[in-house]
């Protein structure tokens, strides 16, 4: 069989990072529970446009893991002067979108760390299937972050980095991180509507149910994941 081409860019970075995701071990929520993740979002001040795009994709996310138990999201975001702000966890898709829509983006640093030890506590507390990280700048001790992610990686919590933009420093602390943990990294861009979408989804599908469910998910880019799926282990 002839196997497809492999695409150029960033769409062969997003399709590696996909593959990525496929191999990761099965996260198995506990039973009746829905798959938790944490979806920590850049909000300063040059990060409106995304921080829409990414609101209105967060029903998507919901609708993707209906069939495979649900799924409760911790929105987090750091914007302004040390301000940093997290959502219980949210099994509903609107409530989630309608507190999204009440943030305005702020001029500050970023706080990456803040969005890292809350997954860490809420890991503590019960299994977090994944943290995503959506930004596209650090300016923090790549060390401390890397310390925090590979505290995650021992909770079974993969951090995965979608970045926007080619900012060099970010792009080495968030490869960085996501190694750490266990993870990945995947860039995006305002040209690629259709990218971000399709990495969000992904990632809560396997938070909800793991590789199987990943590999069932409908699609050419699942479709491309499925066929390199490992077997099962023995």
């Amino acid at each position: 069989m002839t196997k497809p081409p492999v695409p150029a860019g960033k769409g062969a970075e997003i399709a590696a990072f996909l593959d990525k995701v496929a191999r990761q071990p099965a996260v198995r929520p506990a039973r009746g529970r829905p798959g938790r993740l944490v979806f920590a979002v850049d909000a300063t001040a040059s990060r409106q446009p995304a921080w829409d795009r990414a609101c209105a994709l967060t029903g998507e996310m919901f609708l993707a893991t209906r069939d495979l138990g649900g799924l409760a999201v911790s929105l987090a975001y750091w914007r302004g002067f040390m301000e940093f702000a997290a959502t219980p966890f949210l099994t509903d898709g609107a409530e989630l979108a309608r507190r999204m829509s009440g943030v305005t983006c702020l001029g500050g640093q970023t706080q990456l760390l803040r969005a890292l030890r809350h997954a860490l506590a809420e890991s503590r507390k019960e299994k977090v299937g994944a943290l995503v990280l959506v930004g596209d700048a650090v300016e923090e001790d790549v060390d401390a972050l890397c310390h925090a992610a590979g505290e995650l990686g021992l909770f079974g919590t993969p951090v995965f980095c979608f970045q926007e933009g080619d900012n060099p420093v970010a792009t080495n602390a968030f490869r960085q991180v996501a190694k750490v943990s266990g993870g990945a990294w995947a860039p995006f861009d305002s040209a690629s509507p259709g990218a971000l979408r399709d990495l969000l989804r992904a990632v809560a599908v396997f938070a909800a149910g793991g590789r199987g469910a990943l590999a069932a998910l409908p699609g050419p880019m699942a479709a491309r994941i499925a066929g390199q799926l490992p077997g099962p282990r023995r």
